[in-house]
């Protein structure tokens, strides 16, 4: 199935969903938190189906990672004053 068809489904599923809520309600009333943190459940389910939605819709443009120039020119020697190199330690120090 195409990624279209399945947005499809899952829109279906979600109307058939509000539709069981809605007799639910009818059943157990609307004051309870339970009910409410269902319904607040299902309504994130729809806004975030929608958003899955909007980004199928709209194709995604190859990304190119930006370029990053390094000179070939030498390093400036001040940089590396008090360095440590890496696994011997301090130069005017012994490794234990």
């Amino acid at each position: 199935m195409s990624v279209h068809d399945e947005l499809t489904s899952v829109q279906r599923s979600l109307d058939e969903l509000f539709r069981s809520l809605g007799r639910l309600e009818k059943q157990l009333g609307t004051g309870g938190l339970e009910m409410r943190r269902v319904r607040a459940d299902a309504n994130h389910l729809r806004e975030s189906v929608a958003l899955l939605r909007d980004v199928a819709a709209t194709p995604a443009a190859p990304k190119r990672p930006d370029l990053v120039t390094i000179s070939d020119a030498p390093y400036d020697p001040s940089l590396w004053v008090d360095s440590d190199d890496e696994g011997l330690g301090a130069r005017d120090r012994r490794a234990p």
